[in-house]
Parts: C-alpha cells; structure tokens; sequence
C-alpha cells in the first residue's frame, strides 16, 4: 500500500491529511489479520504474556478493540469498505455468540463469568451501532439474538466502580437505537433506559468542575477524563440526538479541552500521567469528539493538528513493530508502563482516536488549514483548580510539564507503593514514563533508615496564578505542605515539613532525563546544605527510558538536607528544558524566603508571593 503524499499547504505541522487517517486505520486492521481466529471471532495477538483475564479474554479483547477500528474506518467512508472489514467482524460476531461461555474454539466469554468482557462489550456494541445499515441490519436474525443475548448483562450494576459504569451505557445505547426490547415490564422502564440513567447518575459525583471528572471516589484525574468519562455519554448523547442529554454533558466536555489542547507537546506528545499509557493515541478521541458534537473550544485547524500531530507522534516513534501490531507500551514495548489487566491487544483502544473519521470528509477539520497548538505559541501556567494540577509549557520548546497536586490512584494501597502515574509532583512530554517503583523522578521524601518515603494520596490545599500546592502524610505524625511556583521554564519547588524528628535526612529530586533529551537543572535555595546548588545522583537514580527498544538510562539531579526542629522549609528552583545550551536555573528567578512566605522575582521583573502560613491553615481545615 503506497503512503499518501504529505500536504504541507493544508497541514503546515504534520503534513497529514484525511487520507493519511485512512491509510493508518487499514495499515492496522490488516496487519491483525493474521491473527484471527478461522472465523474470525477471535484475534490472538502475539504478546510477552496474557492479561490477568486470560487468553481467551485476551482473544475478545482483539476482536472488539480492532472491531471498533473497522466500524471507524467504514462509518466514516459512509460504508464504503474496499478491504472487507466488515465481513470478517461479521463472521466473527457469529462464531464468538454462538455458544458463548463453551469450549467452542472462538466461543466467547460470557460477561457474568469474566469482568474484562464488560469492557470489551461496549466497544462490540459502539461498533455495531455506528456501523448499523451496513452490517447489522443485515445479519441474520438468529445471529442477531445471540449477540443480543450475549449483551445483556451489561445491562446490570458495574462491577467495577469507576469508568466502567459507561460500558453499559454504551451497549444500552445500541440496543435502543436498534429497537430492542429489554425486558419492559408491565409500568416499569425497559432496562437500557435505566441503565443509562444509572450509569449517569453515577459518575455525575465524580464531576468536581470545569471539566474534571475523578475516575471514581479518589481523585483519578488522568486521561480516562478525555477518552471515557466525556467520551461515552458526549458520544451516545450525539448518536441518539438527545438534545437535554447533550446540553447537559457537551458544555463539560467543552471545559475539558479548554485545559487538555495545553496537555499537548509540539512534537505531538500527550503528557505521560495516569494509568493505560498504551492506549497512546486514544488521547485523540476527545479532542475529535467536540468536532463532532460543536461542543469544543478549539478551531477545527487546531483539531485536526493535535490529533495528527498525535498520531505521528507514535506511529514515527515504534508504536508498531516489524509486523505493524500495536506493542504494549510508549513509544515501543515497555513493560514497566503495563498494568496486570492489560493483554497483547489492549492497546488497540487507541482506535477511539480514529473517531474523526466520523466528520464527513468537507468539515472544515479536515479541510482548515493547522493552526499551531498553545505549547508553541505562547508561554503558559494554567492552574486546574478542581483536579489541582498545573500546567506549564514554553513556546521555545514546545515542551509540556504537569505539576500535580491533587490526583491520587482509585486504588493506591497506604500501605504499599506509590503508583507513579498519580503519585510524582511531575510529568512531562519529554521525560518518561519511567519505570513506577522508582523514587528518583520528581519527588521529595524523608529518608528513614536508609529509604525514601512515599508520598501517598496527595491532599490539594489550593491553586493559583501560576501555583498549586497540596499536603501529603510521609509518615505518621509528619506532614509536608508542598507547592510549585512556575514561571517560563523556571520552577519553584517548596516543601514544608511539620513534625519530624530533628535531623530527619529529606532529598528532593528533579527530572529524570537521557544523555539525548531535555536538559534538566536542580539548584538549592533554601534548606539545603548546598546553598550554592551543588547537585547530586540521587540514590537509585539510573531509570529506563521509554524506548522501543529499552533504551538509554536516565540521570536524576537530587538535593540533600536535614530537618532542625519541629519544622524546616526547603525551597529549590527546577528547569526542564530543550533549548540549546539554556542558562542556568539560578538566573531565571531570584527567590527569597522570609518565615513561611516566599518571594519570588522572575527574570522578566514580575513577582510572585506565595504565604504557606495560609496553606497550611487551609490543609489544616482539609484533613
């Protein structure tokens, strides 16, 4: 298959036009075909191990997640299929229902005996509903029963309680749009309306405002923001013209991309925090989906090139490996990155990226011309009140930072470890994933008997014209007040710790970059021995970089002090940056420390104040 020539007139950024999207979709949907099952109803993706569902979840999974990628494709060529796509997933929704839960060589799981097949059935019924006329309707009807009968207990409770209250929506969605009767009693509500309502109702205490949802009752922010919690109750509201519904959720999706287009890298990267990593260009979906919907700040110029911009960004990276499979990973495979629920074909729900293809091919996304994303415009430091977080990009570079101060995994054990994709007070496009034991990037802890501590849910005590600041238990009785102040490229990293024992060792460290990356700088303050901003290696500090193949190390900046009584600040500046040969960090700012308060002046003459006295009276209140 010849590549579609680039057009830089109309893609000035990434060169990419629609048929490039095309052309990707079917690059991918061939190169699985291999795969398949003889009637196609599962594809068995080659892998360093199954999930924690097993193989034949794992067989579904490929089947449903690629399935959703073919539905995409040919939804959006308005059936048009000159590869056949549909045909085969056709054949394969008969042979996996057709005894569903059997020993059957293709058989399917049935949804009440293994949870990931929840997951999987909302991307089987997405498909089937945007692909309708073109395959459904012509399904025979026995065929049409079993896959009916194989959804339905979707229709029940989540037994997971977070996102996954939207799968059943979703399948709910298909079965009324398809005009099946779900068991109406006599008075009652057919069962996919109430599964809406349900669903709804429970995630809409997970909105904390402007945009944000929690992933649950823990404060998750990450990416699931974008391709599940706007992404499925904006989408069915859409496909089943319900006006109030969207009217309610397409505003709050709106809000959402106003901050998440700031979470983009010039080079085309999404900022690595969170969890499911390898579903990489699936950051895409939203961003398409306020297109789709109108409900989007963004000019359809600047759509199209975040989401191209996204694609390339993996797909010239490794994303596929020699056989043109989607690996588990980051750029190549990286296993530290792979949570136990993911299996060879988890990371084909990046296809949710692909839901542009839905836009007739003359919508102005496709036809404007790019426009640039805010990283390479402008300087900015976006705080994100409700999740707490703070964003910081440099037009110079293009780079993108993510102070986090306030997002905590659904199920970090206070016992255990940290999970690193909620738990660092930093991320950025340029650095990581690192592998997530690792303590070394980007964190600040008290050091007993020879080990750093974990930081642990992370309280947000407040945020900010360019800060955000939170409060975490190291220990029991010990609590540090932290905050970032940023500004350009420069960092103020500030911790206040309350109630350690005298002469308590504490490190802070910085970022943690490769011999070829961004150039990171650590510099002393306040409270550190080293006041003129001597660094060290911190401990441990040798990380693996996401590389297709493994790649190069990492070297982490740490800076070391002691406490002196029952409480003791320590203030550093930090820079991430991947100008040429940059100044050094000391230069960027002049910061001054007076009790509690700590005054800073940027290099460009404007000051910030930031009083922890409040902070900590307000984490006080908090906990």
């Amino acid at each position: 298959m010849p590549t579609p020539p680039e057009n830089r007139e109309l893609s000035p950024f990434t060169g990419w036009t629609r048929a490039h999207w095309e052309d990707a979709a079917d690059r991918l949907l061939l190169a699985v075909r291999p795969y398949a099952s003889p009637r196609h109803g599962l594809v068995d993706l080659p892998g360093p191990r199954p999930s924690w569902s097993g193989a034949r979840s794992d067989g579904l999974e490929g089947h449903a997640r690629t399935f959703l990628l073919a539905a995409l494709r040919v939804a959006g060529s308005r059936g048009a299929d000159p590869h056949g796509h549909l045909a085969r997933y056709a054949e394969g929704l008969a042979a996996g229902t057709e005894a569903p839960g059997g020993e059957e060589p293709e058989s399917w799981p049935l949804l009440t005996d293994v949870r990931q097949a929840v997951v999987e059935s909302a991307s089987v019924a997405l498909a089937l509903r945007l692909t309708r006329p073109w395959l459904w309707d012509t399904l025979d009807d026995r065929t049409r029963q079993q896959v009916v009968d194989w959804l339905l207990p979707a229709l029940e409770p989540s037994p997971v309680d977070n996102n996954w209250w939207l799968f059943g929506l979703t399948v709910a969605g298909f079965l009324q749009d398809a005009g099946i009767e779900t068991d109406r009693a006599a008075g009652t509500t057919d069962r996919a309306s109430a599964t809406v309502h349900r669903s709804l109702d429970r995630i809409d205490p997970w909105y904390v405002g402007d945009g944000w949802y929690s992933d649950g009752d823990n404060r998750a922010f990450d990416h699931y923001n974008a391709w599940a919690l706007h992404l499925y109750p904006v989408l069915h509201a859409h496909l089943s013209g319900d006006q109030d519904l969207l009217a309610r959720y397409g505003p709050r999706l709106r809000a959402h991309l106003d901050d998440y287009v700031h979470l983009f890298d010039a080079n085309g990267a999404p900022v690595p925090y969170g969890r499911s990593l390898t579903y990489r260009f699936a950051a895409a979906a939203a961003p398409w989906l306020g297109a789709l919907t109108g409900h989007t700040p963004l000019t359809p110029g600047a759509t199209r090139r975040l989401a191209s911009g996204t694609l390339r960004y993996f797909l010239d990276r490794g994303a596929c490996d020699e056989r043109g499979l989607l690996t588990l990973g980051w750029h190549g495979p990286y296993a530290p990155i792979v949570q136990s629920y993911s299996g060879p074909a988890s990371p084909y729900w990046a296809s949710k990226g692909f839901l542009g293809l839905l836009l007739p091919a003359d919508h102005p996304a496709w036809t404007d011309p790019e426009e640039p994303l805010p990283a390479e415009h402008t300087d900015t430091v976006r705080p994100v009140a409700p999740a707490a977080l703070l964003i910081q990009t440099t037009a110079a570079d293009g780079l993108v930072r993510l102070h986090n101060h306030g997002s905590n995994h659904v199920a970090s054990d206070p016992a255990g470890e940290d999970d690193s994709g909620y738990a660092r007070f930093a991320y950025s496009t340029r650095t990581g994933p690192t592998a997530p034991t690792d303590h070394a990037d980007n964190h600040f802890a008290l050091v007993v008997d020879g080990r750093v501590t974990r930081r642990g849910p992370a309280t947000p005590v407040g945020t900010g014209p360019g800060w955000a600041a939170s409060l975490h238990t190291p220990l029991p009785g010990v609590r540090v007040l932290s905050a970032t102040l940023a500004h350009g490229r420069a960092e103020v990293r500030a911790h206040l710790v309350l109630g350690a024992p005298d002469g308590t060792p504490v490190r802070q460290t910085g970022w943690a970059t490769t011999p070829d990356g961004p150039t990171a700088q650590l510099h002393a303050v306040h409270g550190y021995p080293r006041a003129a901003g001597t660094v060290e290696l911190a401990t441990g500090a040798t990380l693996q970089s996401a590389t297709p193949q493994g790649g190069p190390h990492t070297r982490t900046a740490a800076l070391h002090g002691t406490t002196g009584g029952p409480e003791s600040l320590f203030v550093a500046l930090a820079s991430l940056t991947a100008e040429p040969d940059p100044a050094p960090v000391s230069t960027l700012a002049t910061v001054r420390v007076t009790g509690r308060t700590i005054h800073v002046t940027w290099k460009n003459g404007t000051t910030a104040r930031l009083a922890l006295d409040s902070l900590e009276r307000a984490a006080r209140t908090v906990t």
